[in-house]
């Protein structure tokens, strides 16, 4: 049931940024948009409720409970930012606003990038491994936990290898090569694009 309901939030959340998207831009309706986007997180509410019942009502902790704790925590540091991705394209694709900056490629300006990127990955691995936390506190039976621990130390590792690989591009900043110039945007941000309403 828990795999399930992690697939159905997946589909959920594609549904839910197709239809405020649709709203906001093919039918002029941006505060209706933008209310359907903000909807998002009650998915993850749903799945944190429905896995909590899931181990109160006696089902052995295992991988299922520990995936969905890192789908929590991916969604939550990372839905944002892929709903303002999104929106940008939309609003460039739709009302003719001008396309988003794509990420920077070189020099310091592409080393801030992953350092953000990087916050990003370590805040999801944070939130997973406290909800796992509390997920073993709750059952307090160390013998019944171990694929709950195991999926931390999955997230301690997932979070030092982001902040190694981001620490290797302000240690050895990517250069441009030679005859291809260096020109680019500064980040990836999303921004303001005038009268065209981009989600914030």
């Amino acid at each position: 049931m828990v795999v399930t309901l992690i697939v159905l939030c997946e589909v959920g959340f594609w549904v839910l940024l197709a239809a405020g998207l649709g709203l906001r831009y093919l039918l002029r309706m941006p505060r209706t948009g933008a209310a359907v986007l903000l909807a998002e997180p009650m998915l993850e509410l749903i799945l944190l409720v429905v896995t909590a019942v899931d181990l109160k009502n006696g089902a052995e902790p295992d991988w299922k409970h520990g995936l969905a704790a890192v789908y929590i925590g991916f969604t939550a540091t990372h839905g944002h930012y892929m709903i303002k991705w999104a929106d940008g394209h939309a609003a460039h694709r739709l009302r003719g606003a001008p396309r988003p900056a794509k990420p920077p490629r070189y020099g310091m300006a592409r080393a801030a990038h992953e350092w953000r990127m990087t916050a990003r990955a370590v805040g999801s691995g944070a939130v997973a491994a406290v909800l796992l936390q509390l997920a073993i506190w709750y059952i307090g039976d160390d013998g019944q936990v171990a694929s709950l621990r195991e999926w931390q130390i999955k997230m301690g590792v997932m979070s030092a290898v982001c902040v190694v690989w981001a620490l290797s591009y302000t240690v050895w900043p990517k250069k441009p090569k030679p005859g291809t110039g260096g020109g680019e945007p500064e980040d990836d941000r999303p921004r303001e694009r005038g009268t065209t309403g981009t989600f914030r």
